[in-house]
C-alpha cells in the first residue's frame, strides 16, 4: 500500500473517530425518568434500551477504527488479522477499519451465529 494511501485511510479513519467520540459523549437518552404513567414508562424503557444497543454498537466501531489507527502505525493496514492475506481495496474503500478479509470475516460471522443459536438452543431447552 502507498504512502499516499496510507495517509487517505488515516484521515478518514481519524475523521470517524473524532464522529464516534462526539456521538458517545451524548448519554442523555439512556437517562432514568420516572412517569407516573405506565405506557410512559415502558415507551421511555424501550427508547432507554434502543439508546443502550446504540452506544454499545458505537462503542465497538470506535474500538475497531482506533485498532486500525494502530494498525496504520504499526505497518499491518491492509493485511488480514488471520489469513495475513491483502485485504482487497474494495473492501477498505468500504470498511476501512476492517481487520480481516471478507473470506475470514465470513467464517468469523458464520462462527459467531452458530454459537448464538447453540446458546439459544440450550436456553430454550433448559426453560
Amino acid at each position: 500500500m502507498t504512502k499516499s494511501e496510507l495517509t487517505k485511510f488515516r484521515q478518514i479513519l481519524a475523521a470517524k473517530q473524532a464522529d464516534l467520540a462526539s456521538i458517545l459523549r451524548r448519554r442523555d437518552e439512556i437517562a432514568i425518568e420516572k412517569s407516573p404513567d405506565a405506557i410512559d414508562e415502558v415507551t421511555r424503557a424501550a427508547e432507554r434500551e434502543l439508546a443502550i444497543r446504540n452506544l454499545d454498537r458505537e462503542s465497538n466501531l470506535l474500538r475497531n477504527v482506533r485498532a486500525a489507527l494502530r494498525r496504520i502505525d504499526d505497518g499491518s493496514f491492509g493485511v488480514c488479522a488471520h489469513c495475513e492475506e491483502d485485504i482487497s481495496p474494495k473492501r477498505l474503500a468500504a470498511v476501512p477499519w476492517a481487520p480481516f478479509c471478507i473470506r475470514c470475516q465470513e467464517a468469523a460471522d458464520r462462527h459467531e451465529r452458530e454459537a448464538t443459536e447453540t446458546l439459544e438452543s440450550l436456553l430454550m431447552n433448559a426453560a
